[in-house]
């Protein structure tokens, strides 16, 4: 079995997981040997669900808004409960808690940061990077100021907090060069290939 270099791949949400708003970001990493790593997509409506505890906590939100958002989360980690047992270990690796991921988040940002992918975004590398994936692509569209603020925000803390992390931040828009989004991308796996 070969060591392939792991690559994360994080951002907005239509962005990460759509191959049409990431110009196949999947397909060249795996063209330059690499494999290609994705949170949970699930963990975006858990976020959305836990921003409704934390507005009621933080912010003094709806208290509706608040039990809604813990039972939606209850539901959603009941039902996931199987799944994390089942994967726990392999080589598909585990589905960390959402609260774990706000937790590692909030080293770095408040958890009051919920426009856009918020903490979340922050979280998502965090964890990718304790997982060993130390390589990641944060994809932001034009039309997303918030991830761009952040995304771009946080990537200065998080490399001093973890020294090995490669993390580049890359813009998919249409005004955006796809050559300059595969060079950069491809500059930062040439850089990192074992």
């Amino acid at each position: 079995e070969m060591n392939k270099t792991r690559v994360g791949i994080v951002g907005e949400i239509m962005v990460k997981y759509s191959p049409y708003g990431n110009n196949f970001l999947v397909d060249l990493i795996e063209k330059e040997g690499c494999e290609a790593v994705c949170p949970d997509m699930l963990d975006f409506f858990l976020y959305g669900f836990d921003v409704q505890v934390t507005k009621r906590t933080l912010l003094g939100g709806s208290y509706f808004e608040y039990i809604k958002g813990k039972i939606l989360t209850a539901v959603v980690n009941f039902y996931r409960k199987p799944m994390q047992k089942a994967i726990k270990g392999s080589k598909f690796g585990n589905i960390t808690d959402i609260k774990h991921v706000r937790e590692l988040a909030s080293r770095v940002v408040s958890p009051g940061n919920a426009t856009g992918e918020g903490w979340l975004l922050t979280g998502e590398m965090m964890e990718l990077i304790e997982q060993g994936v130390n390589e990641i692509v944060c994809t932001q569209p034009f039309a997303c100021l918030p991830n761009h603020v952040v995304g771009k925000g946080v990537i200065k803390e998080l490399k001093r907090l973890y020294p090995k992390s490669n993390i580049v931040p890359i813009d998919y828009d249409p005004g955006a060069s796809e050559v300059n989004q595969i060079n950069r991308i491809k500059l930062m796996l040439a850089s990192t290939k074992k």
